[in-house]
């Protein structure tokens, strides 16, 4: 959009999955997978399938495949599920690529928080079961601001989710870049395909849950895929996806959404098939508790004090007479949030055009929720923030009131500093893979 806002008055996302004709002046979609119709799917749950088709599935095995390069790699390592499953399955894997003969076949992983976060800790137990050369990051509060004009300016966006979890990966992604990696795997795309979002406790049914998951998927373009790309394309790092490996979501999202609605009378969690998946007690992929940890959004997870520094800072600079008319300054997607309006000044500085705007979505949202999935709860509509910990009820460090006010116990003393603390040198070059 950079190149375009200058010399263009309209302008609009190119669409995902479609072909351009300058003959025609049309778009043609050309990626129409079955489940694209949003029909409820019937066929039973198959844990082997599935996993085969993650690893080694029909002629691309989906994470192996993206192993095939010959320069230096990494895996981002959140410690959560999906990041945790991306470097377990590489890390197996790695001694068959031709980058592991050329660099050296211990997996490199690498993971960012505020001091004492949540996902430091995991990604730290994970990387000391698989084996890998770890590389922990810190970030401060601060840090984090600083950065948000030149996040904002990269990744094209006012949307507050993106944002938030735009800030780390881009300040993770230039430490990464200065150790030579060149590309990284990253575990986006689970949560959409397997209703992993916390929001998705209160789905009335299996049909609702999966036109919810197609939704998802639908506009990943506009939030965790534009995330992903354009935090580490900032500093020259390329991030892969196996998760949205085409084959991996056709098999995937063709399972019967029964199998993968939260049943907590059954000992289903969010995000069971894929858990069920990988327990593996022959030979485990990851440490129970890691397989079975619950959902934490990338943005919480570095450290709960993030977000609420983030909101404490616009306070400071959106006034509330600035709030009331929000409407009549951004009558297009009208901020409703002090953070949402601060990064919408940001975002009008570097892109004042009308189609700029038009670009980045809207609506309500709770928990990362789309705005049709907010009905799901009427207790929702009152603390509308895409923080997982605005699933009221569901989340184990829920918001304890629909202010929006994080409960005591909530947020990590920060640290100062930019550094890696395990793992400070690659030595040589790398061959690694790391999650999100």
């Amino acid at each position: 959009m950079k190149a375009l806002s200058d010399d263009c008055e309209r302008f609009i996302t190119f669409p995902p999955g479609h072909l351009y004709s300058s003959k025609t002046g049309a778009l043609r979609r050309w990626y129409n997978p079955p489940w694209f119709s949003e029909s409820i799917p019937s066929t039973p749950y198959n844990a082997l399938l599935l996993r085969e088709m993650f690893e080694k599935a029909c002629d691309f095995p989906s994470v192996i495949k993206r192993l095939m390069t010959d320069v230096p790699f990494g895996v981002l390592l959140s410690g959560g599920l999906d990041s945790s499953l991306v470097a377990s399955v590489a890390s197996r894997h790695l001694e068959e690529t031709k980058v592991a003969r050329q660099w050296g076949n211990k997996l490199h992983t690498f993971c960012i928080g505020l001091k004492g976060s949540p996902d430091l800790k995991a990604a730290r137990e994970v990387a000391d079961y698989l084996g890998t050369v770890h590389h922990e990051f810190h970030f401060t509060v601060q840090e984090g601001i600083d950065a948000l004009e030149e996040v904002i300016y990269h990744t094209e966006t006012y949307d507050v989710t993106t944002i938030r979890a735009s800030t780390p990966m881009f300040l993770m992604s230039r430490k990464i870049k200065s150790l030579g990696v060149k590309m990284v795997l990253s575990g986006e795309g689970s949560d959409e395909i397997f209703g992993g979002y916390l929001y998705f406790h209160k789905a009335p049914n299996k049909k609702e849950f999966h036109e919810e998951t197609c939704r998802k998927i639908k506009a990943l373009h506009l939030y965790d895929c534009l995330r992903a790309n354009k935090a580490t394309s900032a500093w020259g790092v390329e991030a892969r996806v196996p998760f949205l490996d085409k084959s991996f979501i056709n098999v995937a999202m063709d399972i019967d959404p029964e199998w993968k609605m939260i049943k907590r009378d059954l000992g289903r969690i969010e995000k069971w098939v894929i858990r069920n998946t990988f327990d593996d007690e022959e030979r485990p992929y990851l440490p129970k508790h890691i397989l079975y940890r619950q959902k934490e959004q990338f943005s919480d997870g570095v450290g709960y004090s993030w977000i609420d520094g983030l909101k404490d800072h616009a306070n400071q600079h959106v006034s509330d007479s600035m709030m009331m008319n929000a409407s009549f300054v951004y009558p297009d997607n009208t901020p409703t949030t002090k953070e949402g309006y601060y990064y919408r000044m940001i975002f009008e500085k570097f892109f004042p055009k009308p189609a700029a705007r038009l670009t980045v979505p809207g609506g309500p949202s709770v928990a990362c929720s789309t705005a049709k999935a907010v009905e799901w709860d009427a207790s929702w509509s009152k603390n509308l923030d895409p923080s997982g910990r605005a699933a009221l009820g569901v989340h184990d460090a829920a918001y304890q009131d629909t202010a929006g006010e994080p409960p005591a116990s909530a947020g990590p003393v920060s640290d100062n500093g930019l550094h890696p603390a395990i793992g400070d040198s690659l030595g040589t070059p790398v061959a690694s893979a790391t999650a999100v």
